[in-house]
């Protein structure tokens, strides 16, 4: 499995831009996929200059409906006119950061391309996509004071649009997730996967400060699984670095431009 970071909040290379937002391409499992597509078009500049061929992607998934995931999605569909593109069937349900629309356009809903996931769904041999309404909650989520609207009501955001892709190769599970708002704790428990990729929405967490308690339960609670961790994005640099003191070589960080063959 190789994985390439076409975009997220650094840059790991000269000559690659980066913002915030994530954006991932796999090879694997006989498929090329493309895991989110970042805030805007700059995930497909990134792309070109990494030598990935973003019109040769035969599958493409929304780890969920935020605009720093989804962003590119336009542009993704302009330039690749075959991949089907997996998200939650709850995507485009509005999402807000206080006054800020933080949600995908809702004109691409009506892509003949999109595939609305609301269940565990098999995508192929050791591919699998699972909603995180299929597991139950051991720690709860924290809404960070973000929030949707369903039937006209202002509701505390449950992310129950966020979906986790398995690739399973042999005996390995990888884990790929976007942000993990329904908690990393939880995720790395719900899956016990040997490699766990993704954000863990960490970045409101002051290390200096009150966050301090809850990164040291993190990552002693991370340690008790026998994963390897690869973060990015809404993790946060100074909290990435609070947890790589007490993680070491189980925690990396991948950043725009970066490559990882696992």
């Amino acid at each position: 499995m190789k994985i390439i970071a076409l975009m997220e909040n650094t840059a790991a290379v000269p000559d690659v831009l980066s913002e915030h937002g994530l954006s991932l391409y796999l090879e694997g499992k006989g498929h090329r996929i493309l895991f989110d597509t970042g805030q805007s078009e700059n995930f497909a500049v990134n792309a070109k200059r990494l030598g990935v061929d973003l019109a040769a992607v035969d599958l493409a998934i929304l780890s969920h409906g935020h605009y720093d995931h989804g962003g590119g999605l336009k542009r993704f569909l302009e330039l690749n006119q075959k991949a089907p593109v997996y998200l939650s069937v709850y995507a485009f349900e509005p999402h807000f950061n206080g006054v800020k629309d933080i949600g995908i356009d809702p004109k691409l809903r009506e892509s003949g391309r999109l595939r609305f996931v609301k269940e565990k769904t098999v995508l192929d041999e050791g591919l699998e996509l699972y909603p995180m309404t299929e597991f139950s909650l051991k720690d709860p989520v924290d809404s960070g004071g973000l929030f949707t609207l369903r039937e006209g009501k202002r509701l505390e955001e449950d992310f129950r649009h966020e979906q986790y892709l398995l690739i399973r190769e042999g005996a390995k599970k990888i884990l790929i997730s976007g942000c993990s708002h329904a908690g990393i704790r939880n995720i790395a428990g719900w899956f016990e996967p040997d490699v766990l990729v993704g954000g863990f929405h960490f970045k409101n967490l002051d290390p200096r400060g009150e966050g301090r308690a809850v990164l040291e339960q993190a990552a002693e609670e991370l340690k008790k699984h026998s994963a390897c961790y690869y973060t990015c994005h809404c993790t946060g640099t100074a909290q990435y670095g609070f947890l790589k003191e007490r993680m070491g070589d189980r925690l990396h960080y991948l950043a725009a431009g970066a490559e990882l063959t696992l």
